[in-house]
């Protein structure tokens, strides 16, 4: 599924035309990337956890010449599935 057919199921299920739909997931998308990126974490219970997590400097290899380099420590965004996500997509039998 992408974007546009997001867009389109938000708004048949909250009765709304398409372009309220788009504004509205627009902004709650940029609001989540905005506060992850200033090390907020965002919690929607039931759904899950954004955050931001540091990867530590590790050593790699160049694969086209196998030689090895030092890869940088970095920030990362993470999602962490909440209950409720975890049991929809794999329920108990």
């Amino acid at each position: 599924m992408n974007k546009g057919e997001l867009v389109d199921q938000v708004a048949a299920k909250a009765t709304v035309t398409k372009k309220q739909a788009d504004a509205v997931l627009t902004a709650a998308l940029e609001a989540i990337m905005e506060a992850v990126s200033t090390g907020d974490k965002v919690t929607l219970v039931g759904f899950g956890s954004f955050e931001s997590r540091e990867r530590k400097a590790r050593e790699g290899r160049n694969p086209k010449t196998g030689d090895k380099m030092e890869i940088p420590a970095t920030k990362v965004p993470a999602f962490s599935a909440g209950k409720l996500f975890k049991e929809k997509v794999a329920p108990d039998k």
